[in-house]
């Protein structure tokens, strides 16, 4: 009897143990299986969030003209392109800070870059004179990891090697303030104003107002390079095809004020004759407007290229004649906009021409009234 009980009590223990053991390999099967559920909710969670990070929406904000081809071999491919998809970062990199013209462009990059949400930042030596500055300034962008880069260089020969290593690593190339539509290297864009045709139409305008005159001109070019070849090229491409313009002197202003004081000081003493003064941009041109006055000759007519804020004043002010604005501060906002089109699909390369208009007495108060297209912004209001 007392064996029966014994027998009748540990088989009841056993079945107490196995049907615990059950209840208790059911409980952690059911905390493994929440722990999955967990685990992979976070991924869901983790994937949603990357794809959030991984999804800046690019906005379509500045319109532009439409883009024309780029000389055969000179346009480079988009299927290329690292860029994951993150808010884009982009350097901005003029030939020189001693420009106005070139941070009047960064002005209107900067903006867009604020607006759309992009990281932009400006990066050149304090001379335009100094290519080797910006050669390894560009060297060092392109280590950086920038999605774009936005160039503006006075020796599109020396950038070459660098442009194309930026390429093949990637990032997208965008040269500003040019036409040059045969880079060295391929580029995906080129954005500027049609610096032979602005010229021309200097050129024409300039032989419209003097028809009947005997013109004596000297000539300010730039730095050796394209910019100074298309400007100077249009200018004297029209004037050449008139009997009553001739060319008495042409020399390099280096692109700033001292250098076009210096140019226009040279060639006024061995030409006193010359009557009329185009330089290839405002800076030589108001160097230029400083030889006129120390030498008190108040008979040269004076005509710049670019839109500078300062000379936009000195024309109202009646001390330089005229020049061709090309609006840097909008050009700054289209080039932007191409870049980021580009990122985003919906540019496929070429040339994207900015608008150009000739600024004299007559209109110049129209630019000056609209400060906010301006940078530096008029000293005044007018």
């Amino acid at each position: 009897m007392r064996t029966k009980l014994l027998l009748t009590s540990l088989l009841i223990f056993v079945l107490v143990f196995v049907m615990v053991g059950c209840a208790s390999e059911e409980t952690k099967t059911e905390e493994k299986a929440a722990t999955k559920v967990e685990e992979k909710s976070e991924d869901k969670m983790d994937e949603a969030e990357a794809e959030e990070v991984a999804g800046f929406d690019i906005p379509s904000v500045v319109t532009y003209f439409n883009p024309s081809a780029l000389a055969d071999g000179s346009q480079a491919s988009f299927d290329t392109l690292a860029y994951d998809g993150d808010a884009p970062r982009i350097a901005y990199m003029p030939p020189a800070t001693e420009f106005n013209y070139y941070i009047a462009i960064g002005e209107g990059i900067k903006a867009l870059a604020e607006e759309v949400g992009a990281d932009m930042f400006m990066l050149a030596p304090q001379s335009g004179a100094d290519i080797n500055g910006q050669m390894g300034m560009l060297q060092d962008v392109i280590s950086q990891g920038v999605d774009i880069i936005i160039l503006s260089t006075h020796d599109e020969a020396a950038a070459a090697p660098l442009v194309k290593q930026a390429v093949d690593q990637g990032i997208e190339v965008v040269i500003v303030n040019s036409d040059i539509q045969a880079f060295p290297t391929p580029v995906h864009a080129v954005v500027g104003y049609n610096q032979r045709n602005g010229t021309t139409k200097m050129g024409e305008y300039v032989s419209m107002k003097l028809a009947d005159e005997a013109v004596k001109v000297g000539i300010i070019e730039g730095q050796p390079g394209w910019h100074s070849t298309e400007r100077i090229g249009g200018f004297t491409d029209v004037i050449g095809s008139k009997s009553n313009f001739e060319v008495l002197s042409s020399l390099d202003g280096k692109w700033n004020v001292e250098g076009g004081n210096v140019a226009a000081m040279d060639m006024l003493q061995a030409h006193p004759e010359i009557n009329l003064i185009f330089a290839a941009n405002d800076y030589e041109i108001m160097g230029a407007q400083k030889a006129v006055s120390s030498l008190d000759r108040d008979d040269v007519l004076l005509f710049g290229n670019d839109g500078d804020t300062a000379a936009l004043e000195e024309i109202a002010a009646g001390t330089i004649d005229g020049t061709v604005h090309t609006a840097p501060y909008e050009m700054g906002s289209i080039v932007l906009q191409v870049a980021l089109d580009g990122l985003a699909g919906r540019f496929e390369g070429g040339y994207v021409e900015t608008p150009t208009i000739i600024v004299d007495s007559e209109n110049v108060l129209d630019y000056l009234r609209e400060p906010d297209s301006l940078y530096p912004r008029p000293s005044k209001e007018y």
